[in-house]
C-alpha cells in the first residue's frame, strides 16, 4: 500500500510506472478530462485496454420531465468536463484543445470502452491497473482528471489519493467486472463520448454555430410552451 499526496508524490508519477504495453486501466468515475488522457498519452496508448464507468449518469437521456429538470445541470458539467474542468484553465488557455482532442477521439476508437450509470445508486471511484503480475487500485479517484492524478490544484484542501495491491485490489477489479457486465445498471456511451470530443477539433460554419446557439438558449424555453403559455410576439423571437 501506498499514499500520495498529490503536491510532492503525486499519482500520475506512479501511474507512468505501473501503466504499461499489456496493461488493462479500468476507471470508475465521475468524469473524464482529456487533459487527463495527455498527461499520461504515451503509457495509455501502450496498454491494452481502457475502459471507463461514468458512476453517475452522463450521455444518458433522462426519462421525464422531472428528473431532466432536477439533475440536468450536473449532467451537463459531467458531460462538458470531457473537454476541461473549470480546474483545467491553465491547460485550456495553451490552446493546445484542437490537437488534444484530435489525439485522443483517435485513440479512444482504438483502446477505449465507455459505459454510463443509468440508475440512481451510486458507485465507488477508483482506478484499477491490471497487469500480468498484480493489480494496482488507486483510491478515491473522483474524477480522471488532471486534478485528480496531481499534475493541476484544483481547488481542494487536500487530495489524498491510496494505493492497494493484490489480494485487496482484486476486489475492487471484481467489483468493477461485475458492474461493468450488468446491462441493466449501465449502458454504453462510447460513440457518444467520441462525438462529443469530436465537435472540439472539427470546423463549423459561422450558421452551424449560429444555430446552435439559438438551441442552447432556448431549448428550455420551448419545452416549455404551451397552449396556456405561449410567448410574446412583441419580442420578435
Amino acid at each position: 500500500m501506498d499514499t500520495f499526496n498529490n503536491t510532492t508524490k503525486v499519482v500520475k508519477d506512479d501511474l507512468i510506472k505501473k501503466v504499461q504495453s499489456g496493461s488493462k486501466v479500468s476507471v470508475a468515475a465521475a468524469c473524464f478530462s482529456i487533459y487527463a488522457y495527455q498527461a499520461l498519452k504515451d503509457e495509455l496508448e501502450s496498454c491494452d485496454q481502457f475502459r471507463f464507468i461514468f458512476t453517475s449518469s452522463a450521455f444518458v437521456a433522462e426519462k421525464t420531465k422531472k428528473e431532466r429538470r432536477e439533475f440536468y445541470i450536473p449532467r451537463l458539467n459531467r458531460e462538458k468536463s470531457l473537454y476541461g474542468t473549470e480546474f483545467e484553465v491553465r491547460l485550456r488557455n495553451e490552446l493546445k484543445q484542437k490537437a488534444v482532442a484530435k489525439e485522443c477521439a483517435d485513440w479512444m476508437r482504438r483502446k477505449a470502452s465507455f459505459r454510463s450509470n443509468t440508475t440512481r445508486e451510486g458507485m465507488n471511484n477508483f482506478l484499477v491497473v491490471e497487469k500480468p503480475e498484480d493489480t494496482y487500485t488507486y483510491m478515491p479517484m473522483n474524477s480522471f482528471t488532471a486534478v485528480d492524478i496531481g499534475c493541476e490544484r484544483g481547488n481542494n484542501i487536500s487530495n489524498m489519493v491510496t494505493r492497494f495491491e493484490n489480494p485487496a485490489s482484486k476486489e475492487f477489479l471484481t467489483l468493477f467486472e461485475n458492474v461493468w457486465n450488468d446491462d441493466e445498471k449501465l449502458t454504453d456511451v462510447t460513440n457518444d463520448v467520441i462525438e462529443m470530443i469530436s465537435t472540439v477539433y472539427q470546423e463549423n460554419s459561422p450558421e452551424l454555430i449560429y444555430f446552435m446557439t439559438l438551441y442552447n438558449i432556448f431549448s428550455e424555453f420551448l419545452d416549455d410552451i404551451s397552449e396556456d403559455v405561449l410567448p410574446n410576439e412583441a419580442t420578435g423571437f
